[in-house]
């Protein structure tokens, strides 16, 4: 299968593929979201919704140029919808562009639509339908096989316009290879799963991508010589397309077209709980129909633009076409293996991710699940983990650093750059004498200190480290660092009480001080004592005098 592979590298862990998956098919794991395929309905929104292009349609350009160098001739079904994904050029262009890479011919799927435009027609006039759903967009087809297979018998059980025109273009051309071509990419799956009919699939992206390898431009004409041959079954690609094919000639039901993938879903729903009767549905995963494929190659320039260019390549008539002898398709019920946990183990990765409470479950989708008993299904389903809700991880790094900032034995304050006071942690405010957190938060700082050290560091640009500061007012002393952060518009305040310190500082100090004068009172006394000796002795004192001075250099020293 791999119809979509992931480029791991650029995984950036932003979920949106999640968010974006209507059936929730994505496993994220090891930093890397994983398209589990049994569940997988290739909408491609993964594909269209990855900011980082990490999600990639499987190219089968190789298959295609071995198909043509095989010698066997290759023929191309290409889709209606081409007229919108390559501007103002028509089917005698885009022949005369493929006939250039080597393909044998080249014909519109849209008569293959014709015949499939008939079976609708003959279901509705028959009148043993209550509800007919279309089965030309193989990802409704599969969405309905694996998720509601209620609706199964609802499904028309009639060939897509690709697989109809791939066996037409095989009986006109007896052993004649078939490349279809269009904007879609769960047509890879189809023409694989119901093989013989499409022996090669290409996307709008992959055929650009080689004209351009080959210097290949398509001409940018319309085909006027086409116009006799216009027929409704061109507006297959747009929504309502069809509708607008079919006779509707029904009374007695009613017709509707319903694109999207939610749309779809609700609609199926309906349909399942027995809120429709008597109606043909047109159904398309794609918002505004195949115009709108995952796999068109170009940024759309807008519905209007688009629809225009398909109305303007279709008309009012029909193809003139030979039936296939028959048009069935068989859709049976797929499934998927998915285990639903029960309602404790829910509750318990919900208390998990802090979400004691049903008024704690924010639902707010950061995580790519719609709610939070979503994500905590997908968790015990091994398709997600705690780290993926934004609240709980912003809640623990909240957590985390108020628990570091409120027991550091430092104190911190943030100042936003009108000084103002931001945050503050219990040790700043044991330091000025501040009772509550509410009585200076959002309030100017000259409240409680003076404002000059703020300033001038946010003048300069120049932080200031350890610097010791005397809080009067307070009768503290402080070693205080402030950081200016740019980027965050913030002043940050780091203060370490140093009184104690500065305290017995001041009275080691003053200790010395009266040491230093008991000392020199002691040298004068003995000085004197020392005089009278020596002149008794007749011995200089000029040793002794060095020996006490020396004593009270030291002591100063210290």
């Amino acid at each position: 299968m791999s119809y979509l592979k992931l480029k791991k590298s650029n995984c950036k862990n932003c979920y949106k593929c999640i968010r974006h998956c209507p059936v929730k098919s994505i496993r994220f794991s090891d930093g890397q979201a994983n398209i589990e395929e049994d569940e997988c309905i290739l909408c491609g929104m993964c594909f269209v919704a990855c900011p980082q292009n990490a999600k990639q349609i499987r190219n089968d350009v190789g298959k295609a140029k071995q198909l043509i160098s095989s010698g066997v001739p290759v023929y191309v079904s290409i889709a209606p919808s081409f007229t919108a994904n390559y501007d103002n050029t028509g089917l005698s262009a885009m022949e005369k562009a493929l006939l250039s890479l080597g393909f044998t011919g080249v014909e519109e799927t849209a008569q293959g639509a014709q015949l499939v435009t008939e079976e609708y027609e003959r279901m509705v006039a028959d009148g043993q339908h209550n509800v007919i759903i279309s089965s030309c967009c193989h990802t409704v087809n599969t969405l309905i096989q694996k998720y509601y297979p209620e609706a199964l018998p609802m499904l028309a059980q009639v060939k897509s316009p690709m697989l109809a025109h791939g066996e037409m273009l095989k009986a006109k051309h007896p052993g004649c290879y078939t490349v279809f071509i269009g904007p879609c990419l769960s047509k890879k799956a189809e023409a694989e799963e119901y093989a013989g009919a499409i022996d090669c699939v290409l996307t709008f992206e992959e055929l650009t991508a080689w004209l351009k390898e080959e210097n290949i431009q398509p001409e940018a004409a319309a085909d006027t010589a086409e116009k006799s041959e216009r027929a409704k079954s061109r507006l297959y690609p747009t929504t309502s397309g069809i509708l607008r094919s079919m006779k509707k000639d029904n009374p007695e039901y009613l017709y509707m077209a319903i694109d999207g993938v939610e749309n779809c879903k609700n609609a199926l729903r309906d349909i399942i709980a027995g809120n429709v009767g008597k109606c043909f549905i047109e159904m398309s995963a794609c918002v505004n129909s195949c115009i709108g494929g995952p796999a068109m190659d170009k940024k759309h320039e807008g519905v209007i633009h688009e629809r225009r260019a398909v109305d303007s390549f279709a008309g009012s008539g029909r193809f003139e076409v030979n039936n296939l002898s028959d048009m069935k398709k068989s859709m049976p019920f797929k499934g998927v293996n998915k285990s639903m946990p029960g309602s404790k183990a829910i509750d318990e990765i919900l208390r998990k991710m802090n979400k004691t409470d049903p008024s704690h479950e924010l639902n707010c989708g950061s995580c790519g699940y719609d709610t939070c008993r979503e994500k905590a299904v997908a968790i015990l389903q091994g398709k997600a983990d705690l780290t993926m809700c934004l609240p709980y991880l912003k809640e623990k790094a909240e957590s985390f650093s108020d628990n570091i900032i409120n027991n550091t034995p430092n104190g911190i304050m943030v100042l936003n750059e009108d000084l103002a006071v931001q945050q503050i942690n219990k040790a700043a405010r044991d330091i000025m004498n501040i009772k509550s957190v509410t009585d200076i938060l959002g309030s100017p700082v000259v409240r409680i200190l003076d404002p000059v050290l703020y300033l001038e560091v946010m003048n300069t640009g120049e932080n200031i480290h350890d610097k010791r500061v005397y809080l009067a007012e307070y009768g503290k002393y402080v070693e205080e660092t402030v950081i200016y952060d740019k980027s965050y518009h913030i002043i940050m305040s780091i203060m370490r009480d140093i009184t104690n310190e500065e305290t017995a500082r001041a009275k080691r100090e003053k200790s010395a001080e009266e040491t230093i004068a008991v000392t020199d009172k002691v040298i004068e006394k003995q000085m004197r004592v020392v005089q009278e000796i020596a002149s008794l002795l007749g011995e200089t004192t000029a040793e002794t005098k060095i020996a006490l001075t020396k004593l009270k250099e030291n002591l100063t020293d210290d």
